[in-house]
């Protein structure tokens, strides 16, 4: 499964998920453009960007990083394409990484070399996103990319009854639906 995928089309059609995962308003999905670019040096590129609409020292612009298998260099490799990205763009708005884990395992945190940068950087493990969660179609969606294989049907079902129901939107209901199925 190629999760860098799935992600960027999940963010792409419903940035409000995004700011849901972070414990923000998903309203402020409409002040950013979600994209993805290529930082030119060694081909690095950022699997995706939250650039505010308007650049205000009020709203940072937020790197999502989607990482599903261990990596010692991860952390490495994020800053550096962080700084490069930062050299080049030279953005107007204070930065935020977030980096989205299936589990707490898989991390290979750098704490002697990245220790300062760690207050700007949000750690989602997807496998321990709780209950409280359980209400938004969207945090439920981004948890059936770790569902068993076996469970992952059945949750699909239930998270389309759960859009059927919750969203008004048709274009949107039916946009969501797709995406699960």
């Amino acid at each position: 499964m190629k999760t860098d995928t799935i992600f960027y089309s999940l963010f792409q059609e419903f940035p409000s998920i995004f700011f849901e995962l972070i414990n923000q308003a998903p309203e402020q999905a409409a002040s950013y453009e979600f994209t993805s670019r290529e930082i030119k040096q060694l081909a690095f590129r950022l699997d995706g960007l939250f650039l505010p609409k308007n650049e205000t020292l009020d709203q940072p612009f937020y790197v999502v990083e989607v990482q599903f298998q261990r990596d010692e260099n991860f952390y490495y490799r994020l800053f550096t394409e962080l700084f490069i990205f930062l050299n080049q763009y030279k953005p107007n708005c204070p930065w935020r990484v977030v980096v989205i884990y299936p589990s707490r395992r898989i991390e290979r945190e750098q704490p002697l070399q990245f220790k300062e940068l760690f207050s700007r950087v949000t750690r989602i493990y997807l496998d321990e996103l709780g209950d409280e969660a359980s209400a938004s179609v969207g945090v439920n969606i981004v948890k059936l990319v770790i569902e068993r294989e076996q469970a992952a049907p059945e949750q699909a079902r239930r998270l389309i009854e759960q859009a059927q129901v919750q969203i008004t939107d048709e274009t949107t209901k039916r946009n969501l639906i797709d995406l699960i199925e």
